[in-house]
């Protein structure tokens, strides 16, 4: 297999408003990426002239009738299933918590949902309620030292009355990447669901949740260069056998609409189609070169004073990295950074489990990169966090 064509980082960038106002380094994108003009367009151009409810006999109904159709159809491009698959929500938190509650309608008092401290709290808490609300008990599968899934902990955990596993594709905290397919299968063998969390993998590589063997997996366009919305992958045969929650005269197809709940945010959808646009145009092998070369120029170039927390290599992980200066709080670390120029994030990052075990009760300081960055920003940063004495 050829190589990808190097991306044209400039020309990238030139789509970006906020990266043409230089007004900072955005070294942010775990917690969000910025937005492309094209998906800027597409949510002012629905509200401009197609701003209507669904099912109305006149013409801006109709093209938001349309609008919608279009938006299923390239969710199901970008997630690797069928339109009738896919359920959009107002966030992935959001997302996670109706789901997993209509998931657990029929569990029983001491059946058994397994989770790992890599994940994000957005696919921890959710069963912990409902662990609450129904006399379930969660498990908790441990992370090594260097930042990977303990796959052998995670087995052990999972027994015959564990009904789902939840795993993060991609720690938003130490960037590691976990093998979902093996993840899936060692719930599948108990007779589990395999629910996947691909928040903050989706930014950074393809997603085939047939491939994985994923029955449920979320993610969030925002984080992915579009606006604020959720996204599920849900089961055909899943989401027709729950019982949704939703209202009486909500009409039951396409499947995935049978659980969602109110009118959808429809320049959300037209923004999220531009946003599956911009990478589809780009693809991903070019957008996992830059990134990977990033990553390398940032790790090869970490200065004596900062500690690196999880991997250190760009193999089994993606280009988001967690850090400690020494003697620098986090806080105070992420303020001097920001006076720099650059913006970052600091504390546990909703990644609840993550600093406790790694011994950080103040958390840490995560800088990511995306394909937008460039070499001399890492070399910006990397100067910046040597100065931080």
């Amino acid at each position: 297999m050829s190589a990808a064509a190097p991306l044209d980082v400039a020309a990238v960038r030139a789509r970006f408003p906020a990266l043409r106002r230089n007004e900072q380094v955005f070294l942010d994108a775990p917690a969000g990426t910025q937005v492309p003009d094209a998906v800027i367009e597409a949510v002012a151009g629905y509200l401009r002239e197609s701003n209507a409810n669904l099912g109305g006999a006149f013409g801006t109904s109709r093209r938001s009738d349309e609008l919608v159709g279009h938006a299923r159809t390239t969710a199901a491009r970008f997630l690797g299933c069928t339109a009738e698959e896919v359920v959009f929500g107002a966030n992935s938190t959001t997302l996670n918590f109706h789901l997993s509650r209509t998931a657990g309608r029929d569990f029983l008092p001491g059946d058994e949902i397994v989770c790992t401290r890599l994940d994000h709290d957005a696919n921890i808490a959710p069963w912990l309620e409902l662990a609450h609300d129904r006399g379930l008990t969660v498990r908790v599968a441990d992370f090594r030292d260097d930042g990977s899934l303990d796959l052998d902990d995670l087995a052990r955990l999972i027994g015959p009355r564990t009904r789902v596993v939840a795993c993060t594709w991609a720690s938003n905290a130490l960037g590691t990447v976990n093998d979902v397919a093996r993840v899936a299968a060692l719930a599948h063998a108990a007779g589990a669901l395999a629910w996947i969390d691909a928040v903050h993998w989706a930014p950074h590589g393809p997603i085939d949740v047939a491939a994985i063997g994923a029955d449920v997996l979320l993610c969030s366009p925002y984080k992915f260069y579009g606006p604020h919305l959720g996204l599920a992958f849900v089961r055909a045969a899943l989401l027709g056998g729950w019982r949704p929650y939703k209202v009486r005269p909500s009409d039951p197809f396409p499947l995935g609409h049978r659980h969602e709940t109110g009118t959808a945010a429809h320049e959300l959808l037209a923004g999220f189609v531009a946003a599956v646009e911009h990478i589809e145009g780009l693809g991903w092998p070019a957008i996992q070169a830059q990134e990977r070369a990033l990553g390398e120029r940032f790790l090869a170039g970490l200065p004596p004073n900062t500690r690196l927390h999880g991997l250190p290599a760009m193999e089994g992980r993606v280009a988001t990295f967690c850090v400690s200066v020494d003697g620098v709080a986090p806080a105070e670390a992420a303020r001097r950074l920001a006076e720099k120029g650059f913006a970052v994030w600091d504390g546990d990052f909703y990644a609840h489990e993550v600093m406790p075990r790694l011994g950080l009760p103040d958390g840490a300081v995560r800088i990511g990169f995306v394909h937008y960055n460039t070499r001399d920003e890492v070399d910006g940063v990397l100067a910046a966090l040597a100065g931080l004495e």
